[in-house]
């Protein structure tokens, strides 16, 4: 039997803190003369309130945790977080349903991007900086979470990284609590760093502040419909193009290189497979602007190479509506949404470690064919692959496209059309933000959506950032019973 005291005495001490940050966009609002602080202030009341209640419920004198309360724990943290996170927007002048605060919520912890608001250039301020902060907080989140959870828990082939790791982080940094500290400290400062660029280039300070800790994040929520075009800049896009990829490394690698060995994220190989699928992809849609549709070279590199990071990363910026580009364009855009950035870093989707695997794995298949007695071992990072990993990520890969296809098509029989059902699945589990479409799409938001339809949509958000095996296990009835 799962002993839940200690995972709703954890739960209980992060809505507490969650409650205090609460109290930043209320302070905000307040200054700025914005009635809305109320709202934050009863939110952060309510939260703090059931924050504490759990915590001093369920104290409990240190026990060690298991894999099956990691396992809990994990997905409570990620749905309680996001069912708090909504209140401030149910509470606000928006107007907004809890379904619909709920999903924006769900979007913003997952760092995915969708949004159900119009008219966020006259939104309240103290709206649009939590709902930054929401994406800041689950950038560090996931990231800690890749590092110190996942590769015990063995989802998706997630253990590679403990191994990796063995013989650098953790020896550095013995103990998760310096892990994360570490981390923690490497995302503030890219997310300072990143905040004075776009100052500097010419955005305000609020929207500098807020654009960063979406960016960093790999998050996409801005503060204008238009998103980063509503600022025209070049030097921003390019800005928030380095950035983007920055979010998207490893962060254990930036660790190795604050310790003296910068060499560390130039030698890995997912680093590497990460720059040459940006760069090929970046050049073959800029080509294809060239030449399809009359764009100048200069401004068809801009225009591709920060729509395409964009959704790769996960990020969800745009600066134009490429689904009209063309449909070699959008079929292109639709493929990217399921790539994802490197493990370790705020970026989601399969991942670039997955696809190494996989071609790995083919290669030894092709191999075979011809030479049936040959030994034909797979290789990451020049140190071989144990089955069990392959394993791990061919299950996962399949488990992948059948929970897509699964939603998809419980999209489809709410009611939605082809593009918004397949592009809104894919965005989805890939917590990329934007769809494809004109409902759903660049300019579009998940508003017009019924509420069936946000539901699954919040789910799958939740299932593609806790890389789904997370969540799936709960529903597994042998779990319970072990």
């Amino acid at each position: 039997m799962i002993d839940f005291r200690p995972l709703l005495f954890v739960t209980g001490l992060l809505l507490a803190a969650l409650a205090a940050m609460m109290l930043i966009p209320a302070t905000v609002d307040w200054a700025t003369g914005d009635s809305n602080w109320q709202e934050f202030l009863g939110a952060a009341f309510l939260t703090g309130f059931v924050g504490v209640g759990l915590s001093l419920s369920n104290r409990v004198t240190f026990v060690e945790v298991g894999v099956r309360q990691m396992f809990v724990l994990t997905a409570m943290i990620w749905l309680v977080i996001a069912t708090f996170g909504a209140l401030p927007l149910y509470f606000s002048d928006l107007g907004l349903t809890y379904t619909d605060a709920f999903f924006e919520a769900m979007s913003g912890i997952t760092t995915t991007g969708s949004t159900v608001i119009s008219g966020l250039d006259s939104a309240p301020i103290g709206v649009l900086l939590w709902r930054a902060l929401l994406q800041w907080l689950g950038g560090i989140g996931i990231i800690v979470m890749a590092i110190a959870v996942l590769p015990a828990l063995q989802v998706g082939g997630m253990q590679l990284f403990r191994m990796e790791s063995s013989e650098s982080s953790e020896k550095a940094f013995p103990r998760v609590a310096q892990l994360a500290l570490g981390i923690t400290s490497i995302y503030v400062a890219l997310t300072a760093v990143c905040a004075a660029s776009l100052w500097v280039a010419g955005m305000t300070g609020f929207d500098s502040i807020a654009h960063s800790m979406t960016t960093i994040a790999t998050g996409g929520f801005s503060t204008s419909d238009q998103s980063i075009g509503h600022f025209d800049s070049s030097s921003i896009d390019w800005i928030i193009v380095v950035f983007m990829i920055l979010g998207s490394l490893p962060f254990v690698l930036y660790l190795e290189a604050v310790r003296g060995r910068a060499k560390a994220l130039w030698q890995d190989s997912q680093v590497h497979w990460f720059f040459a699928i940006i760069i090929i992809c970046a050049i073959a849609i800029a080509l294809w602007q060239m030449l399809a549709n009359d764009v100048t070279p200069y401004e068809s590199i801009r225009r591709s190479t920060f729509n395409v990071i964009s959704i790769i990363t996960g990020t969800g910026f745009s600066t134009a509506n490429y689904y009209l580009w063309g449909s070699f364009a959008v079929t292109c855009f639709f493929l990217f949404m399921f790539i994802g950035g490197c493990a370790g870093s705020t970026s989601c989707g399969i991942k670039i470690f997955r696809f190494q695997v996989l071609v790995g794995a083919v290669r030894g298949q092709m191999n075979r064919i011809w030479q049936p007695h040959g030994v034909f071992v797979p290789y990451y990072n020049r140190r071989p692959l144990p089955n069990s990993v392959v394993d791990a990520v061919m299950n996962f890969v399949f488990v992948f496209a059948l929970v897509f296809a699964l939603l998809a098509l419980a999209l489809s029989a709410l009611g939605l059309d082809f593009i918004t059902s397949v592009s809104g699945a894919a965005t989805a589990l890939s917590n990329v933000g934007p769809a494809l479409g004109d409902i759903i799409g660049p300019s579009g938001t998940f508003m017009p959506l019924p509420d069936a339809a946000k539901w699954l949509l919040s789910l799958g958000m939740l299932l593609g950032r806790l890389e789904l095996f997370t969540i799936l296990v709960l529903f597994w009835p042998a779990f319970w019973r072990a």
